[in-house]
């Protein structure tokens, strides 16, 4: 389709005006990052396959009662989403630790977080994305103490239905990150995207820890079969009904 204006280009998306003063247009790229965007490649087809899984997932959710920024879906990798300001924090759910977690602390990776571990971090590429106390939040006045409580409330409430979801799939969610936005009812919404790109996700016919991998790591990693993974859990996702 033709674009409107750019507005943004991430890592992983291009956003765009759109006729529409209240709705966006993102586009999912294949482009793929990692750590801060020192190790940079691509996965052939991801911007579609998380576009869709995106999709169906933000659907679920809104079915459930999570307000979303989902709109709808012009083509395979392009969403359209109701225009908010960004809330400038990266909520992190981890239910089993993994990754910078056990780095940081010494836990052994998979040892059961319960109840699951709520963390933010500032939403800034040029700091390196740091941790926050609520006592940073506070003195830099990121969002409000009732924004902050909301942003947890919401982010418990989406872990608990993803696992469920994901446990459906045969698929353990592991942790994941969350983007939320305001929208011009002063409302907070899930924005962003929910994909392989964002959640740590573990097949369960796999014991190997390894070959259990089925998200972004693959690509962290430099194990291999990355395409294949998304396009796995993927396969997975769309075979539930919203």
């Amino acid at each position: 389709m033709s674009y409107e204006q750019k507005l943004y280009e991430g890592k992983a998306k291009i956003l765009y005006a759109t006729e529409d003063l209240n709705v966006l247009l993102t586009f999912f790229k294949d482009d793929a990052t990692a750590f801060n965007a020192q190790k940079r490649g691509t996965i052939v087809g991801k911007g579609e396959i998380n576009c869709k899984m995106s999709s169906h997932l933000f659907q679920m959710l809104e079915a459930q009662g999570v307000p979303t920024h989902f709109v709808d879906c012009p083509s395979a990798n392009e969403m359209r989403v109701r225009a908010v300001k960004i809330v400038p924090i990266e909520v992190v759910v981890r239910n089993l630790a993994a990754g910078s977690l056990c780095k940081q602390t010494g836990l052994a990776q998979g040892t059961e977080l319960n109840p699951p571990l709520v963390e933010f971090y500032y939403k800034n590429d040029d700091l390196g994305d740091p941790l926050l106390t609520e006592d940073r939040l506070r003195v830099m006045q990121l969002a409000t103490p009732d924004q902050v409580a909301e942003l947890r409330s919401l982010a418990l409430r989406i872990n608990e239905v993803l696992s469920a979801f994901f446990q459906n799939c045969g698929i353990t969610l592991v942790d994941f990150k969350l983007e939320f936005g305001v929208d011009g009812s002063d409302r907070l919404i899930l924005a962003d995207e929910i994909s392989p790109d964002t959640c740590r996700l573990w097949n369960q016919e796999e014991s190997d820890p390894d070959k259990r991998v089925m998200d972004k790591d693959r690509f962290r990693r430099d194990l291999g079969d990355v395409e294949a993974a998304y396009q796995r859990v993927l396969d997975r996702v769309l075979a539930q009904p919203i």
